[in-house]
């Protein structure tokens, strides 16, 4: 199954603490993690998150701020966040091609947005207050489930099969067939589901993999994979390894 690095934790900052956990049984075909990122007190400079490209939706929990929280998806680049000297946020990672909400709702690096939507983000977000990140997670399945029933998120079985193959897959072709779908079919099943294109979701994929430690063999030659991997960063991968805890 898909495992991806959606994070670059700054190596050099010791009091920020990252917590993730596995969903329960029945939503694991829907939710990846949950995750927690918080400070253990006021740094002394502004923290940067590296957000990596993941192909995942995220819903954000800002724990400092109840007001604050939204639906998040990254495109086929990163991100650096500045979420400031203090911190607290609770988030649940979708798998790619799950979240069928308005395209509307999904936002690019929320952080600091009052939400406004016509989910109930706001009230689960005051339900989170207080709570340990164990006890905060039944609250989070109970509304996973809620979206689920609601229809909000469906589990994709057009993906699910590309997860399932990723160790064969090399081209756009070989993605289509694992799917046992045309390219054409391909293609828009993807850009209406997880909002890529086959292209640009086949990259994710592959840096993904090599930072999950496979190797770049999927890559015509090195110097394809680090322009690749800076293109996709903004880091060559020695630089990225050295600054990031991935």
């Amino acid at each position: 199954m898909y495992d991806p690095k959606g994070n670059g934790k700054d190596k050099t900052v010791q009091s920020v603490q990252f917590a993730k956990a596995e969903p329960p049984d029945h939503l694991r075909g829907i939710v990846h993690r949950f995750l927690e990122l918080k400070t253990n007190g006021t740094l002394s400079d502004d923290y940067r998150f590296h957000a990596l490209p993941d192909a995942c939706a995220y819903i954000v929990f800002d724990q400092l701020n109840p007001k604050i929280t939204g639906v998040s998806k990254l495109r086929a680049a990163s991100e650096e966040l500045n979420l400031g000297k203090a911190f607290h946020y609770v988030n649940i990672r979708f798998l790619p091609g799950v979240w069928q909400g308005d395209r509307e709702e999904v936002a690019y690096g929320m952080v600091d947005t009052t939400y406004s939507g016509g989910l109930p983000l706001n009230e689960i977000n005051r339900q989170l207050s207080k709570r340990t990140f164990i006890d905060q997670q039944l609250v989070l399945s109970e509304f996973v489930e809620r979206l689920i029933e609601s229809k909000q998120v469906v589990a994709n079985p057009v993906t699910e099969k590309i997860f399932q193959n990723l160790d064969g897959i090399h081209t756009v072709s070989d993605m289509a067939a694992v799917s046992e779908l045309s390219t054409r079919q391909l293609q828009r099943t993807l850009k209406r589901t997880t909002g890529f294109a086959p292209h640009d979701f086949l990259k994710v994929l592959r840096l993904q993999q090599t930072l999950n430690g496979n190797d770049a063999s999927s890559y015509a030659d090195q110097s394809h994979f680090i322009h690749s991997f800076r293109k996709a960063t903004g880091y060559t991968p020695g630089k990225y390894s050295r600054k990031f805890d991935v």
